[in-house]
């Protein structure tokens, strides 16, 4: 393990980027052992007072506009970028380039294409560790359902999976990154990525994708006076311009183990502001999980025929996974949020950089990114085929 000072810097200050930067904060008190000393050295972002806002609300040592600044930085050994998607290649491939260790926010790129030059880059930089931002997978009840499924539930029949958000829902909300591209790289990219990602890690690989499905309720939006980030609200210009791709997406999938998945994806869906829910059924029983209700699961496990098969509800505690030393109160019924995952996934992280073994699971490697882009192509085709079925390779 490294005893030198890790250097960090996060690239992209606005809703998710904060949620790095606290991340990184809280990592060095979560499990065992103890991590090297992190240094906070540099929130980097295009607009200035956004930077050195998240500089001085998370005690980083500086703040900037360009993130060319990084590359010959020699405090700063890793970097999160959180920026806008068509982005990702260019920044990623020059930290790598310049002896970077990059955790990337997912989607991992803009394109099917982007993300396979990105996975090739970290190939030819292999001393630095590189990683996509799927944080879901650090959810304890998800992580826990996971493990039941291998070791008792048995092989996986359906699964029956929704992502629901309201971000989009209003037409007043501006226009932002997020709605443009073709279409699949609207709701389905931008959260149905993490949905995809954690039906694959719970039920194994896709096969098959079909009857995919788009449409588009919201179709322009007022360019904002301003800049925007995260989903706020902002003083609108009287210029329009054409949302160009999906509020809403459905796909079914078919698994290699058999099973079959039903998907469903909005950024219009009213009364919910961040819903991510999946049913799970098994050979030996079934699980689901909502994240309204992150600390908590349902489960049936070993059916007996006796007519008392109902569900059990299980609180996350200390015996599912990251929960203990995960915490500061590591017990049943202290519950936890969507910003813990971001400590946890930046302590694999910083594990992973700092070579310690036998600690949490390595963050998703960019192949795996490349993975959920190859799944979310493929539900675009089959929109654009009519539902056709596409096979995955």
């Amino acid at each position: 393990m490294t005893e030198s000072p890790i250097g960090v810097a996060v690239i992209g200050a606005g809703m998710a980027g904060r949620a790095h930067c606290a991340g990184y904060r809280t990592a060095p008190t979560l499990f065992d052992p103890p991590l090297p000393r992190i240094r906070y050295a540099a929130v980097v972002d295009a607009n200035e007072a956004v930077a050195k806002d998240a500089a001085g609300r998370y005690g980083y040592e500086r703040h900037g506009t360009d993130w060319r600044e990084l590359l010959d930085a020699d405090d700063v050994q890793v970097v999160s970028v959180v920026v806008a998607n068509h982005l990702h290649r260019e920044i990623v491939e020059a930290l790598l380039a310049a002896g970077k260790h990059v955790l990337c926010e997912k989607p991992l790129a803009a394109s099917l294409e982007d993300a396979r030059a990105m996975v090739a880059t970290a190939e030819a930089h292999p001393d630095f560790v590189s990683g996509v931002g799927f944080v879901y997978r650090r959810q304890p009840a998800v992580a826990a359902i996971r493990d039941l499924v291998v070791g008792e539930l048995g092989e996986v029949s359906h699964f029956n999976g929704r992502y629901w958000c309201d971000y989009a829902r209003s037409a007043e909300t501006p226009m932002a990154w997020r709605y443009k591209g073709g279409p699949g790289t609207g709701a389905l990219a931008d959260i149905g990525s993490h949905l995809i990602d954690l039906a694959e890690f719970v039920c194994g690989p896709m096969t098959s994708v079909s009857g995919g499905a788009f449409t588009t309720k919201v179709t322009e939006r007022a360019v904002p006076l301003g800049t925007t980030y995260g989903h706020a609200k902002a003083e609108l210009s009287d210029v329009r311009e054409p949302v160009e791709n999906d509020d809403v997406a459905t796909f079914t999938a078919h698994f290699a183990s058999g099973a079959v998945g039903t998907f469903s994806i909005s950024r219009i869906a009213p009364g919910h502001a961040n819903s991510l829910a999946f049913d799970l059924m098994a050979e030996h029983g079934a699980a689901k999980w909502d994240m309204d209700r992150p600390a908590e699961f349902s489960v049936i496990r070993q059916l007996r025929g006796d007519g008392l098969d109902g569900y059990n509800q299980v609180l996350a505690g200390p015996a599912h996974p990251y929960v203990k030393g995960g915490l500061p109160m590591d017990f049943p019924g202290c519950s936890y949020g969507v910003g813990d995952l971001f400590g946890y996934q930046a302590r694999a992280f910083l594990e992973q950089v700092a070579g310690i073994e036998g600690g949490l699971p390595k963050v998703a490697a960019f192949d795996d990114g490349v993975r959920d882009l190859t799944v979310i192509d493929a539900v675009a085709r089959s929109a654009a085929a009519g539902g056709a079925t596409i096979p995955l390779s």
